[in-house]
């Protein structure tokens, strides 16, 4: 059936329905994705935007993830469902071979900055050697139809095919403007899913950064119990993946590995966490990163905290590595390396 959404507004006990509206023109949209592309729910950085194809076509937006895969997001535009997923296979068909060069010169078309430092202002890191491996499709809606939802779930259930598609809804109150999102499937459950079809089986184990800076401190983690990440939504939303029970390594970029745990407590804002080992708010504490207080009453810019219990931690100065040991940006990834997963086992007396 075609994919709908309501909303409703509270008024004392009740709830009035606003009626939905359709948007006047999906230029809006296009501009309001390229302006802030977290409206997607996704982290990306958008690199291009009506960008021109071999194939005579024209990509609206192009981006990189945080592992620097390609990503493209088309608008439907009024479209047949057919023809709007034969253009963006179409699109991705041309963008699976571009290398770091062609990337960089269409971002520094749009951008007027280089690729390296797009990226890096994006997610904080720099930006990986390898780009482009692997792309994904996305095919943004203001109405998604059922023969859509057909073919893009027969792609992706039964092929494997990387494309998702995500349903903007409009609704009008007064003067007022109101915007709902919802995806067909959930982005991140979908690309978990394809990436365990091409990567080893996911061990149970999660590999989190720890970001080491004025915000936070590795001291600080291994005395009361926690690892933290923010100063941006995009990097405090990871830590959310992380559920009491669940097993975890801390990685120190450029160090190595620096411990293993268990997660007590999910992730609440910094100044909401409670220390186990004191039963103290962590920002009473006596602290060595001198700004985890920054933007402590800003749920989108604060640090984020998530509860650990050490089963074994090491000094930065005691890091354990090897060569190729698995590493990653990512605030939060799933461990699959099985020579990683060996060494840490090892190393840390992992079960």
């Amino acid at each position: 059936m075609p994919f709908e959404m309501t909303l409703w507004r509270l008024a004392g006990s009740k709830l009035e329905n606003i009626s939905a509206s359709h948007l006047d023109q999906e230029q809006r949209l296009e501009d309001w994705l390229a302006a802030d592309p977290s409206l997607l729910g996704m982290d990306l950085a958008i690199i291009g935007r009506q960008v021109q194809t071999g194939f005579g076509g024209r990509i609206d937006l192009l981006a990189l993830d945080r592992d620097a895969n390609c990503v493209v997001v088309e608008l439907k535009r009024g479209r047949t469902p057919r023809d709007a997923v034969a253009q963006v296979l179409e699109y991705a068909a041309w963008i699976k071979d571009l290398g770091y060069s062609e990337l960089d010169q269409i971002t520094k078309d749009y951008r007027k900055k280089n690729l390296a430092t797009v990226f890096e202002d994006a997610f904080g890191t720099a930006i990986p050697e390898t780009v482009n491996a692997d792309h994904n499709m996305v095919l943004v809606a203001s109405e998604l139809d059922d023969s859509s939802e057909r073919i893009i779930s027969y792609l992706s259930n039964v092929h494997g095919v990387s494309i998702n598609a995500v349903f903007f809804g409009f609704f009008r109150d007064g003067q007022s403007e109101f915007v709902g999102r919802a995806w067909l499937r959930d982005p991140t459950e979908a690309i978990e899913r394809l990436e365990s079809r091409k990567r080893a089986p996911w061990s149970g184990y999660w590999f989190v950064n720890v970001g080491e800076g004025d915000h936070r401190n590795w001291d600080d983690n291994r005395k009361y119990g926690y690892l933290g990440a923010g100063q941006g939504e995009k990097y405090s939303r990871p830590l959310t993946h992380l559920k009491v029970g669940d097993k975890v390594f801390a990685y120190m970029k450029g160090l190595g590995y620096v411990g293993y745990g268990e997660v007590t407590k999910e992730a609440v804002p910094v100044k909401d966490f409670i220390a186990d080992s004191t039963g103290k708010p962590l920002l009473e504490l006596s602290l060595q990163a001198p700004c985890a207080d920054e933007n402590k009453d800003s749920p989108e810019l604060a640090e984020w905290a998530v509860g650990v219990k050490w089963v074994k931690a090491y000094s930065r100065e005691e890091a354990k590595t090897f060569k190729g040991a698995f590493a990653n940006q990512n605030i939060v990834c799933k461990l699959r390396d099985p020579k990683t997963l060996d060494f840490l086992r090892s190393e840390f007396g992992a079960e």
